[in-house]
């Protein structure tokens, strides 16, 4: 592989040091060359790490082009890898002419990228605004940097991120914690609890609001101490601000440092206040040295840290909320060392030296491979279900078939009906439409290959005719228009009126390829209806494919609402529905009683916040035993691992049956839908009665057989393997259906 890197040369901070690592360390797997356009200390150092640097001077753009175009043909590079917006300028000048695929990574907001340069902007911005546009592919080198490029109407399927690493392997520092303090003249108490920044002093970094911050922290914790590493114009004012708040003793400002090492180690918490970031080298180092850390909420800094996990965040500006994180730091030194150990492993995993450079050979490997891709032909997938209305469950269908299309065909262009598609496209990096901009969808219909009806309950009539409809509608349509037709790990039902049955099974018949079914009661019910012309195949929900969280993070996520990680619970998932209210004191009556028989604390878990929460307060309303209610489970990934968490489920809901059984956890369900029903039955759980027909001592008696099942590893873990077996059938259809069959991903 042979790739050349455009960049301008007089790159300083965070680019500089991403460029220069990168390439360092990709030179020694594949060959690499980076041409810059000035010589200077870029260069230089460049040339001292060994990095192949050839430099085409001057502003005569016209022959630089032609020199730099003769330069790549002649050298044989298969790929332009552009930095910067003179980089960018001339990518966008060589992708036609030398007909190699051309990547940017973009380090920076490029509408912030000449801020009070006004001249600069309306010029060099506007030149890369256009370049960038013209381009393949882009890299961000954030999460954040990503998701701002995909709401400003980039290509999901064009963009990739990559993170800036840093060497994990761990190192002795030059000077330990208590000769490094007296190198700076300091004799703190050995006990002192020390909060630290490393940063330059301008207003963009935000020291105020952390000193602020600390002075108010101090007054609760008077042994919390703050280094201020960095130097900048704003220097003198800072020490004026420490001096006025009365921590001047308190705070050192040690000026630019050199020996990193040594001072994270003299840390024991590591803060960033800036009011805009991308990703910030000081919070992986600090993770490095397992240091937990506060940070403003900004840029890619969410993405590493996983609030009231392995860390917390605060927004940017409000001091107050950083004093009590510093607070809550500095007078617990478990939880410290908890957040601190969470956050290097998730640095380990994720933002390593060795996992950036993986990620941009795969980059580099995935270009080429699309460039092989034919062109001109249909291609991708368009999915339709309930998707972006703020249901867990329906939105893990979603993130489940995605990762099932992408295991099947990892480049193949993936669009999403969505009521939400810019919130669609951040979370999932697909493209998305509005769910009823029926023009839009209809022309992408006509240039994919597979429309994928995707999950759920969504031929049905119970809740909405107008629903139903449109769901036939979509795949009247996306046959018509030529596409294979899929309806996907999907439930049948309950179809009430006679006339939309006899639809339902016309459309089912004349306009889909196959058909893969959750449930048999589902099978049932076409054939009932006489569809016979798809292939049916029996499978499951696609949901329980998908992971848990890792098991640090659930921890954390129980911290966070006051939980024991280590202790027993049982999870109630509950919703509104016609009769709920007057069996709600039930529910609340069997939390009671599985905690005084059986010391399970009671946890509510919504699927639908929007609904769930207020069911559970209802049930809950009466209740004596202590209880939790979630205000919301999070991702996919969380929910998951709360739920794994359970020793036992009671449910109304079917995800939060199908989340449970997919981790082996004993369930009991509440029916208000034939659904349910079938599915336990098809997993072979037999603890469930009606929502009409439920009592006190019907409830009490399928816990006290659920908590006989605890452990039952046997019983629990075959329904297990059974679902994920059967799952792999959806995966295997989708794949026939897109011509695939003989090929393995």
């Amino acid at each position: 592989m042979k790739v050349i890197h455009l960049i301008s040369g007089g790159d300083i901070g965070g680019a500089k040091t991403h460029v220069h690592m990168l390439l360092h360390n990709l030179s020694r797997t594949i060959d690499v060359t980076m041409v810059c356009f000035m010589e200077g200390p870029f260069v230089q150092e460049a040339r001292e790490l060994g990095i192949h640097t050839v430099v085409f001077p001057g502003n005569n753009i016209p022959r630089v082009y032609r020199e730099l175009r003769r330069f790549i043909l002649d050298g044989g590079y298969e790929i332009i890898h552009c930095h910067g917006a003179r980089g960018n300028m001339f990518g966008a000048l060589l992708r036609r002419s030398t007909g190699l695929p051309v990547v940017s990574t973009v380090h920076s907001d490029p509408r912030l990228d000449y801020l009070g340069r006004p001249l600069a902007r309306y010029t060099y911005g506007a030149i890369n605004a256009l370049a960038l546009k013209r381009l393949d592919y882009r890299i961000g080198v954030s999460d954040a940097m990503t998701d701002l490029l995909i709401s400003r109407g980039f290509d999901p399927d064009r963009l990739f991120t990559i993170y800036n690493g840093i060497d994990f392997t761990p190192r002795t520092p030059a000077l330990d914690r208590a000769a490094y303090l007296q190198s700076l003249g300091l004799s703190w108490p050995e006990d002192a609890v020390i909060a630290g920044i490393t940063a330059r002093l301008n207003p963009v970094k935000d020291i105020s609001t952390l000193i602020r911050g600390f002075a108010l922290a101090h007054e609760t914790c008077p042994r919390l101490r703050l280094l201020i590493a960095g130097d900048g114009e704003e220097m003198d004012k800072l020490k004026a601000l420490a001096r006025e708040l009365g921590v001047a003793e308190e705070v050192c400002f040690t000026g630019w440092i050199t020996d990193t090492d040594s001072f994270y180690n003299a840390l024991d918490i590591n803060t960033l206040t800036s009011l805009s970031e991308t990703f910030s080298y000081s919070i992986t180092e600090g993770a490095r040295f397992s240091l937990p850390t506060v940070s403003s909420r900004v840029g890619g800094i969410p993405y590493f840290i996983d609030h009231g996990v392995n860390g917390f965040l605060f927004e940017a500006g409000d001091y107050r909320a950083l004093a009590r994180h510093l607070s809550a730091l500095a007078g617990d030194p478990a939880l410290r060392e908890h957040m601190g150990r969470r956050l290097r492993e998730k640095g380990v995993a994720q933002f390593s030296l060795e996992s950036t450079l993986e990620r941009q050979l795969e980059i580099y490997r995935v270009i080429l491979r699309r460039k092989e891709r034919a062109h001109g032909r249909r291609d991708g997938a368009l999915v339709c279900g309930a998707y972006g209305k703020g249901n867990a469950g329906d939105d893990a269908i979603l993130e489940a078939i995605v990762q099932e299309l992408r295991q099947i065909d990892p480049d193949l262009p993936v669009w999403v009906l969505s009521r939400k598609p810019r919130e669609t496209r951040l979370i999932y990096r697909v493209n998305s439409i509005y769910t009823f901009h029926v023009f839009r969808f209809l022309r992408r219909m006509g240039k994919t290959r597979l429309y994928i009806n995707g999950g759920g309950s969504l031929m049905q009539d119970a809740t909405s005719r107008r629903s139903l409809w449109f769901y036939l509608f979509t795949l009247w349509a996306a046959k018509l228009l030529g596409n294979r037709v899929m309806m996907y790990g999907c439930g049948i039902g309950p179809i009430q009126y006679p006339s939309n049955r006899r639809l339902c099974a016309w459309v089912l018949q004349h306009s889909v390829d196959a058909i893969t079914l959750r449930d048999t009661h589902s099978s049932s019910e076409l054939e009932t209806m006489g569809v016979t012309n798809p292939k049916i195949v029996l499978a499951a929900d696609p949901t329980v494919i998908l992971p848990a969280a890792e098991a640090h993070t659930v921890d954390g996520l129980l911290e966070n609402q006051g939980l024991d990680p280590n202790g027993r619970y049982i999870g109630f998932t509950l919703r509104p529905w016609p009769g709920f209210e007057k069996k709600a004191h039930i529910f609340g009556q069997a939390a009671d009683y599985a905690y005084e028989k059986y010391g399970l604390t009671p946890v509510f878990l919504p699927i639908e916040r929007r609904l769930d929460v207020s069911a559970a307060q209802l049930a809950a309303r009466d209740m004596k035993a202590p209880h939790c209610i979630l205000p919301e489970t999070g991702s996919s990934a969380h929910t998951i691992g709360l739920f794994a968490r359970m020793q036992v489920v009671v449910s109304m809901r079917l995800h939060a049956l199908v989340f449970s059984a997919g981790q082996g956890v004993p369930l009991v369900g509440v029916v208000y839908d034939p659904k349910i029903s079938s599915f336990l039955d098809y997993i072979g759980q037999d603890l469930y009665t009606g929502l009409e027909d439920l009592t006190l001592d019907k409830l009490k008696a399928h816990l006290d057989a659920a908590v006989g099942r605890i452990g039952d590893t046997a019983f629990l873990s075959g329904g297990v393997e059974r679902l994920q077996e059967v799952e792999r059938r959806n995966r295997d259809t989708a794949r026939e259906l897109l011509g695939l069959e003989g090929e393995q991903p």
